[in-house]
């Protein structure tokens, strides 16, 4: 690995971009400006646009007439860093062991759209002119909902335009097997709070006699499943698009068995919906999840009361044609129907997302695939993931331009979670796939 890239990486993670805490604004626009230099010495125009938010940077090579334009996206801000006492090394202190850069960021998204920006950099020094019209949208919002960019994208539609968009915020098959990306599961997010009495109540003297909303909500959220691990909602999977014949056989070919996911999860069992494989369901069948739960007493030792409130955070992961708006609207209704009449409900609707899907034997599709090929030296494989990139829909949408998602990433890379870390070889692997995905584009008429 060529020393001055490790060294821009280093830098590059070393600020704490953490996009949803307001306490970090002020190192999420340190980044952005980190960007703005980086893209500014690479010789592209470039410009960082202030939001409501935080900011958006734009870089671009001169658009030339004639030529296809690719824009890039992706994201520098960063997830939390907690819980701290996980992490075996600083999140924000990035160190190289084992080939691995460990980090926050790493591989979401940092390391991954530092390829690209590497990858367009050596073109530029090596022939001093790009085979395609690049343009470069990287925001620091995506991991609090990129609540500024739709707005933004709006605002800017004209100086966007292109042809394509490509994005490695996605995952390989393991270690030298690369991914072709073609779908990805959808998002619909809510807090649930059951409200009891008006204050905490000592669990001896009104125990028997106060309703106990924490009690009621483990039933409640037993409710959302059934006894297969089916979602409980009326109508939840009547809009679901079965999957292809060709999907599960090319997925079953994949070394993606039970073993694989419990090694990968570091779990002794799985559980899930029955009828599919482990890698069908998390790729591509809808699911209800509690992400967070809580109430009452959460300190050392005892302390006997009864909650005067509990709350659960839930997530559902949509697929194909599954819309969130009609999902939301089932959820509500069933939550108020099976709600225990002891307590009073409260739903606060979080952000959501469509599911994604696109035609992996398009023609800049099979580009993109003979990329991989010249990268890697295998075929790609063709899969889906279970995670969600909300603001896909909203770049095909409104830049009216197809999607690649060209993943960097591997499985057991620990984004979201303590000692998240991505392989220098991607990294390098990344920097050879956007000088090969430059070329294949080009020819495509």
């Amino acid at each position: 690995m060529n020393t001055p890239y490790l060294a821009e990486f280093f830098e590059f993670l070393r600020f704490q971009s953490i996009s949803t805490d307001p306490l970090y604004a002020p190192q999420v626009a340190a980044c952005a400006g980190w960007l703005e230099q980086k893209f500014q010495r690479m010789g592209l125009e470039t410009r960082v646009y202030p939001t409501d938010g935080h900011p958006i940077v734009v870089a671009r090579s001169e658009r030339k007439p004639g030529m296809r334009t690719l824009l890039i996206y992706g994201h520098y801000d960063v997830q939390p860093a907690d819980p701290l006492d996980q992490w075996t090394t600083p999140p924000f202190e990035p160190t190289l062991k084992d080939g691995l850069v460990y980090a926050r960021g790493a591989t979401d998204n940092k390391g991954q759209i530092l390829a690209h920006i590497l990858g367009v950099e050596k073109t530029l020094k090596e022939t001093d002119d790009l085979p395609v019209n690049v343009v470069f949208l990287v925001e620091g919002e995506e991991e609090s909902g990129s609540e500024s960019l739709g707005r933004f994208l709006e605002e800017h539609k004209e100086e966007l335009q292109c042809d394509l968009i490509a994005i490695s915020d996605t995952g390989m098959v393991a270690r030298g097997i690369p991914a072709l990306t073609y779908g990805l599961r959808g998002i619909l997010s809510m807090d649930v709070k059951l409200c009891g009495a008006e204050s905490d109540l000592h669990s001896g003297i009104y125990g028997g006699v106060a309703p106990n909303p924490a009690t009621l909500l483990a039933r409640l959220i037993a409710s959302l499943h059934d006894e297969r691990f089916r979602v409980a909602v009326p109508g939840f999977y009547d809009a679901v698009v079965e999957l292809q014949d060709w999907e599960r056989e090319e997925w079953a070919r994949l070394p993606l068995d039970d073993d694989f996911f419990k090694k990968t999860i570091r779990s002794h069992a799985l559980m899930g919906e029955e009828g599919y494989s482990a890698v069908e369901r998390a790729w591509g069948r809808p699911t209800a999840e509690v992400n967070g739960i809580g109430g009452g007493y959460q300190g050392q030792g005892s302390k006997t009361v009864i909650p005067r409130e509990a709350f659960a955070k839930l997530t559902f992961r949509l697929v194909p044609n599954q819309v969130p708006e009609a999902i939301e609207a089932s959820l509500c209704a069933f939550l108020k129907r099976i709600c225990p009449p002891q307590v009073r409900m409260e739903i606060t609707p979080g952000h959501g997302g469509e599911p994604f899907l696109c035609d992996p034997h398009s023609q800049d599709a099979l580009a993109a695939r003979r990329a991989l090929v010249r990268t890697w030296g295998v075929e790609p494989a063709l899969i889906r993931e279970g995670g969600s990139i909300p603001i896909l829909h909203t770049l095909r949408r409104t830049l009216g331009a197809e999607i690649l998602l060209l993943g960097l990433a591997l499985p057991d890379c620990a984004c979201h979670a303590p000692n998240e870390s991505f392989p220098l070889e991607n990294l390098e692997a990344g920097i050879r796939l956007n000088q090969a995905l430059l070329e294949e584009l080009s020819r495509v008429r």
